[in-house]
C-alpha cells in the first residue's frame, strides 16, 4: 500500500519504517544525523540564538538530542546537554550520537531550566508505554510551569515526552511544545487530542525513508482530505436531473429547527430534491421562507417504507430534533435499507443499547455523534477500547455502520480499513446547530451515490471548510446559518478540482 503524505503511522510501523530503510542499505546513524540536524535546522530557523538545553532521554530519542546540541553547538548557541540516567548505558546509534557531542553532560534535574531560554525535549518521543515518573515527571513538571509563565520556549523531538504516540493520551504528565518535529509521517497522537495540543505546530523532516519500500505498511489512520473521495463528487451534467441528483429526506420532530437546518445544508451542497416530513402542525415552521423545499405531514412509522419507495429517496437524515419518542421512526428508517445518516436524538434514544441499534442497521448508515451522544451509546467506553481511536474502531465494528464522532479532532471509522481523523476544524464549529448542518451535508453526499466512508470524510471536511469561510479563518464567531451560505463555495471548489 502506498504511504501518502496524509498517512498517519503508528508508533510500531514507524519501527517497522525505520527497520526497513536500515535493512535497504542506510545505516541507523544515518538516519539519526538527518533527524537531528533536521530539527537543529528547524531551530535555528525559528528562534533566535539562545541558551538552550537538550534533555536527553535514553534511547534514540535522546540520540537525536545529542545532534542537535551539536549542531547547535556547531553555529555558536550556548548548549547544556542534561541526560535522564547513565549516559554510558546508552547503546547503538544513541551511543554514537554521544561519542560525537564531544562537550560535558549533567545529570537532569529541574534546577537546569532556571537558565535556559529554550528547551529540546528529547526525552521519550513518542513510544513512551507507561507513566511518566519521579526525575523526569519533575522536570517536565517544572518545565510546564515556566512555559505558562512564559518564561520557555519548547521544542519536542517526535513527540512531547510523556504523550503517547499512537493515542494521543499523556502518561502521567507531559511538558506543552511550541513545535513538534517528527520524521517521514505524523502519527495519530500529533492529532488526537490531548496530544494534539500540547504540540504545537508539527513539522514533519524527511530523513530519507523511502515510502516504496513499504508495500506491506498499512497506514492506522489518515488525515481527512480530498485525495479520499476524488471522482466521487461532480457538478451535473446535461443528462441530470433532480432524482438523478439525489432525493434526500429529513424527518423531523420536536425541535423543528434542526430539521430545517439540516434541510438547507442539503439543498446548498446539491441535493437535487429535499423533502422535509414533519409532525402535524409543524409543516408552516418547516417551509417557512424555503419555497423550494417539499415539506408533508409525517406518516405512521410503518408507512414511511412505502413513502420512500414512491418518492425515489435517496438518502436519509433522521435524528435532528427528532425527540426522545422518536425511536420508531429510527428502526422504521433503517428498515428501507437506503443510505441513512443517524444523528443526535437518533442515536441517543438507544442509550445504553448499542446491541439494539446493531440489529436495525442493514444498508448503508453514518452515525454522527458528539462526546455526549457517544457517551450516551456506549456508557462503559473504557471496555470497548483504548483512546479515541481504538474507541471508535470498536464502536464501528459493532454497530456495522461509519462512526463519526465529532469533536475538534473528528474521526471518522468504517467497520474495517484505516481510521479517519480531520485536522484543522475551526473552534466556531462549537455552536449550536452546526451538527444539524452536518447531517444535511453528509446526507446529501449519500444520495449521490458516495460511498458512506467517502461521504462522511467529505462531509466533515467540507462542514470544516465552510467554517473557516463563514469566521474568516476562525475570527469572527457564526451562526449554523452561515455554515450553509458558504457551503456552495466549497462545494463549488469540489468540482472545480
Amino acid at each position: 500500500m502506498t504511504i501518502h503524505m496524509d498517512s498517519l503511522l503508528s508508533c510500531a510501523q514507524m519501527g517497522e519504517a525505520d527497520r526497513t530503510t536500515i535493512a535497504a542499505g542506510t545505516p541507523g546513524f544515518t538516519l539519526m544525523l538527518r533527524a537531528g540536524r533536521g530539527v537543529a535546522t528547524l531551530i535555528r530557523r525559528r528562534f533566535r540564538p539562545m541558551p538552550v538545553l537538550v534533555a536527553c532521554g535514553p534511547g534514540n530519542n535522546g540520540g537525536d538530542g545529542l545532534v542537535i546540541a551539536e549542531d547547535l553547538r556547531r553555529h555558536g548557541w550556548p548548549v547544556t546537554v542534561a541526560v535522564l540516567g547513565d549516559p554510558e548505558r546508552l547503546r547503538g546509534d544513541a551511543a554514537e550520537a554521544l561519542r560525537l557531542w564531544d562537550g560535558p553532560t549533567v545529570q537532569l534535574a529541574s534546577d537546569l531550566l532556571e537558565n535556559a531560554g529554550l528547551l529540546v525535549d528529547a526525552l521519550f518521543g513518542a513510544g513512551l508505554i507507561r507513566a511518566i515518573e519521579g526525575t523526569a515527571a519533575a522536570f517536565l513538571e517544572q518545565a510546564s510551569r515556566r512555559v505558562s509563565e512564559g518564561q520557555l520556549h519548547v521544542v519536542a523531538i517526535d513527540m512531547p515526552s510523556g504523550v503517547d504516540g499512537d493515542t494521543g493520551l499523556v502518561q502521567g504528565t507531559a511538558c506543552p511544545a511550541e513545535m513538534t518535529a517528527t520524521f517521514f509521517r505524523r502519527k495519530p497522537g500529533h492529532l488526537l487530542r490531548p496530544g494534539r495540543d500540547l504540540c504545537g505546530t508539527v513539522r514533519v523532516i524527511d530523513i530519507g525513508i523511502d515510502a516504496d519500500l513499504l508495500d506491506a505498511l498499512e497506514p492506522v489512520a489518515r488525515v481527512i482530505g480530498p485525495a479520499l473521495w476524488a471522482g466521487q463528487i461532480t457538478p451535473p451534467g446535461p443528462e441530470d436531473h433532480k432524482y438523478t441528483r439525489g432525493h434526500v429526506l429529513m424527518i423531523a420532530g420536536e425541535m423543528a429547527g434542526a430539521a430545517r437546518l439540516s434541510a438547507l445544508a442539503a439543498r446548498k451542497v446539491g441535493a437535487g430534491l429535499v423533502t422535509t416530513l414533519g409532525p402535524k402542525g409543524s409543516e408552516d415552521l418547516l417551509a417557512a421562507d424555503a419555497p423550494g423545499m417539499i415539506v408533508a405531514p409525517l406518516p405512521e412509522p410503518e408507512a414511511l417504507a412505502a413513502f420512500v419507495t414512491r418518492r425515489k429517496v435517496a438518502a436519509i437524515v433522521i435524528g435532528p430534533g427528532l425527540g426522545p419518542g422518536g425511536r420508531p421512526y429510527v428502526h422504521a428508517a433503517l428498515a428501507t435499507g437506503v443510505p441513512t445518516v443517524v444523528d443526535a436524538d437518533g442515536i441517543s434514544t438507544f442509550a445504553g443499547e448499542p446491541d439494539a441499534l446493531a440489529a436495525l442497521i442493514k444498508g448503508p448508515v453514518v452515525l454522527t455523534p458528539h462526546a455526549g451522544e457517544f457517551a450516551r451509546l456506549f456508557p462503559d467506553q473504557k471496555a470497548i477500547g483504548k483512546g479515541r481511536m481504538e474507541t471508535v474502531r470498536a464502536a464501528a465494528r459493532l454497530l456495522g455502520a461509519v462512526m463519526l464522532l465529532k469533536g475538534p479532532d473528528t474521526m471518522i471509522q468504517g467497520a474495517d480499513g484505516p481510521a479517519l481523523v480531520l485536522d484543522g476544524a475551526p473552534a466556531v464549529l462549537s455552536t449550536g446547530g452546526t451538527g444539524d448542518v452536518l447531517a444535511g451535508i453528509i446526507g446529501t453526499l449519500l444520495g449521490l451515490g458516495m460511498r458512506p466512508e467517502s461521504a462522511a470524510a467529505c462531509g466533515a471536511w467540507t462542514h470544516a471548510q465552510a467554517a473557516c469561510i463563514a469566521s474568516h479563518g476562525g475570527t469572527r464567531p457564526i451562526l449554523a446559518e452561515d455554515l450553509c451560505t458558504a457551503l456552495p463555495e466549497v462545494i463549488g471548489g469540489i468540482w472545480k478540482a
